[in-house]
């Protein structure tokens, strides 16, 4: 597994019956987890006196309880600084677990010796663009989300990089890449973090299973002559690693050479001492 340990304004205290407690700052919440299926004691306090819990309606969707934290706040990740703002389902704007992969981003392009352009498709509020820009790399940011967008650029300018190479693309990343495979511009590393499920901007489905392969059989057009990385994310419960292996291996190991690992990303939990699973990673590099 692939642990993210690193933080110290985030802390994943404890995770049972479907729930995990976490403090984002010095705000404690609770959100749904379905990958916490087990029964434990629940001995912190934090479960009972919170500043906000999300429980989810029977009808569909939830809502935000007790809600005494703030609107929005801060949290940081060495010089990464990041706007939190719960949101209606469930999400905070910031995937913790993602950690693991921006070092590795990070030091890879610092290791790189040359300049490094990235493209982050479904790059959401952007941890990954301001990581690799941190560790001086250009990078194309793009999500069919507006806002997102506009998140992604305040988190970029609260951590000291407003004026760093980044181009914000507001599109659809399939079209995005497609016009950009007609334009002859190609990329040096590659990050995807494709949701499960989702509607484009025209109504088209999104479902993860059907339109994974494709999309990065598409996004390998845009691949320099010497990539340096790329990096496939899934929160998709049941893709297994070795999935995200064989798709890399496919339509990148085949065409460029280099090798893929693939494993769970993770975060550890303060009470039990233990890991819970966030997902499937997989990374392509050249050597």
């Amino acid at each position: 597994m692939w642990l993210s340990d690193k933080w110290n304004d985030y802390e994943l205290i404890d995770c049972s019956r479907g729930e995990k407690l976490e403090r984002w700052g010095d705000q404690l919440l609770v959100r749904p987890d379905p990958q916490a299926i087990w029964n434990t004691p629940r001995s912190h306090p934090g479960w009972r006196n919170n500043a906000g819990r999300y429980a989810r309606s029977s009808t569909g969707g939830g809502q935000w309880l007790n809600r005494s934290m703030p609107e929005r706040w801060t949290v940081s990740y060495g010089p990464l600084t990041f706007h939190v703002k719960p949101m209606n389902f469930k999400h905070t704007g910031l995937f913790p677990e993602q950690a693991a992969n921006w070092d590795f981003a990070m030091d890879r392009i610092r290791n790189a010796g040359r300049p490094v352009n990235v493209l982050n498709l479904f790059a959401y509020t952007g941890g990954a663009t301001v990581a690799c820009a941190a560790a001086g790399a250009s990078v194309c940011h793009v999500d069919a989300a507006k806002g997102m967008v506009q998140w992604a650029r305040e988190n970029a300018k609260r951590s000291g990089l407003e004026q760093a190479p980044i181009r914000w693309i507001v599109d659809d990343c399939a079209k995005f890449v497609e016009r950009e495979i007609r334009r002859g511009r190609t990329y040096d590393a590659i990050i995807m973090d494709p949701p499960s499920y989702g509607r484009g901007p025209t109504g088209e489905v999104w479902k993860l299973e059907e339109n994974l392969y494709p999309f990065v059989e598409l996004v390998s057009g845009v691949l320099s002559d010497d990539p340096l990385f790329v990096i496939l994310n899934s929160y998709t419960t049941g893709l297994a690693p070795s999935v995200v292996t064989y798709i890399l291996e496919t339509l990148v190991s085949r065409q460029f050479g280099g090798h893929t690992v693939s494993d769970e990303l993770c975060l550890p939990v303060t009470e039990s001492g233990l890991a819970l699973p966030c997902g499937a990673t997989g990374r392509w590099t050249r050597d």
